[in-house]
């Protein structure tokens, strides 16, 4: 690994940049795009493709103060029963103008706590998405489980659905830690919630684990891990902890004072890395890990590992469809974002029409250049040829957009007649060169630490 002088000395611990989940990121989204985009962008879809579609349910039972997503809190059932009606009639505003044949890829539930709704509540969800878009072979039903909030009706609904991919949030299980962020959630109920979800015949597990939370040190990482790994889950997000007090206001609950230093934070990175590495996971892209079979692994050995707004994925669909309050879409014509606010998301949909309020069209450029990011996130490589293939772009422009990079980063890129690769010590800078392909202003956001 470069050392950290020279990690220093371009920036790495003092630059806040994009994850590029998404190309362009979302506060570059414009209010110009809306319902009528969303809609045409629907019918456009051709028949008989197989699609992605995310479910954003919102509602948590405790907001975790270190958490940054869109979420509001609930202590009763009644907000959640009226908000599945919702998302039921949103459905079936998206089946009217369904081309025909369609089939599920991926279908995800996220948000928030999926797993607030009753066993009933999750059957009727699954019906209504599934007889109206069928999985298609291969499919992967997944959904975002809390351990706090599951059991075995829950998780009896979810398999009998079709779920056959859990995901589960663990943050870290140290209890001090826990404390400190107000997510409370031991060990032992996060392996009873593993073993029910396996005794349902569900193998497929994700897990979340994050570093650079406060009061986490080298020790302490640790064992969260080697805890963490006798689940064996099939797949594991390594991610930053992003502070973002000025855009998730619940974090201000987090004292600042307690949080490691940017090279701290790559320490506790790397150890945790060495940990996944030494019980047999593959490393995927730069925050993630998973066992050799894992679609994941199998997808970054063909070359055909994606980016999306979960991370990494293994799913080669054009088309995510997002429904729910803030979820996103991406279409081959751009993005489409739902209203935030649950009350703006429910009113539009009472009012007969699809909540989408900001978004962003591509351009040519865009295209381009999300390309030669997701390539540099997924592979750490650009490959000409198929840049050239499939861009209206010279090589001799090309090779320009390669040596502003490689310039900004003392040469550490390689640029050879194949293409743009980062060497592995220069990994942990991937976001920053990446960051060097975007043509937006990135002053326009707040980015979370590049390490």
């Amino acid at each position: 690994m470069t050392g950290q002088s020279q990690l220093a000395r371009l920036g790495l611990f003092d630059a806040r940049v994009p994850r590029y989940t998404s190309y362009p990121t979302a506060p570059h989204f414009g209010a110009d795009v809306n319902q009528g985009h969303f809609t045409d962008w629907v019918r456009a879809i051709p028949e008989g493709s197989s699609i992605s579609l995310y479910l954003h349910v919102p509602f948590c039972r405790h907001l975790c103060w270190f958490c940054a997503c869109r979420t509001q809190g609930t202590q009763s059932e009644e907000p959640v029963r009226a908000y599945l009606e919702t998302l039921k009639s949103e459905l079936a505003l998206l089946k009217d103008i369904l081309p025909a044949g369609l089939t599920l890829s991926r279908l995800h539930w996220g948000g928030g706590t999926p797993t607030l709704m009753t066993g009933d509540m999750i059957s009727e969800l699954a019906g209504t998405v599934l007889d109206m878009i069928p999985m298609a072979e291969g499919g992967e039903f997944s959904v975002e489980i809390d351990p706090n909030e599951i059991d075995e009706s829950r998780v009896k609904a979810l398999a009998d659905a079709g779920m056959n991919r859990a995901s589960i949030g663990v943050q870290d299980f140290d209890e001090e830690i826990q404390k400190v962020i107000g997510r409370i959630q031991s060990y032992e109920l996060t392996k009873d919630a593993a073993d029910m979800i396996r005794a349902h015949g569900i193998d497929s597990l994700n897990a979340d684990i994050l570093y650079g939370l406060p009061h986490q040190t080298d020790a302490r990482i640790a064992e969260s891990v080697l805890k963490l790994l006798t689940l064996s889950p099939s797949r594991v997000a390594l991610y930053g902890y992003a502070h973002v007090p000025w855009m998730a206001k619940r974090q201000q609950l987090i004292p600042t004072d307690a949080l490691p230093a940017p090279e701290e934070r790559l320490g506790l990175f790397d150890v945790a890395r060495k940990l996944f590495m030494a019980d047999g996971y593959k490393e995927i892209g730069i925050d993630h890990f998973a066992l050799p079979d894992d679609g994941l692994a199998v997808k970054q050995r063909e070359g055909h590992l994606k980016r999306n707004f979960q991370g990494y994925t293994d799913d080669t669909s054009d088309v995510l469809i997002g429904l729910g309050a803030s979820s996103i879409s991406k279409f081959p014509q751009g993005f489409a974002q739902h209203a935030s606010g649950t009350s703006q998301y429910t009113t539009a949909v009472r009012e007969g029409r699809f909540a989408t309020v900001r978004g962003h069209v591509f351009t040519d450029d865009d295209r381009l250049r999300a390309r030669l990011i997701e390539s540099i996130m997924c592979n750490f490589h650009i490959d000409t040829a198929e840049i050239l293939r499939d861009f209206d772009i010279t090589r001799l422009q090309l090779e320009a957009m390669y040596k502003k990079a490689a310039d900004e980063f003392e040469g550490l890129p390689k640029i050879t007649a194949e293409g743009f690769t980062l060497p592995k010590e220069a990994y942990p800078l991937t976001r920053m060169i990446a960051r060097s392909f975007d043509a937006y202003d990135l002053s326009k956001a707040g980015h979370s630490s590049a390490v």
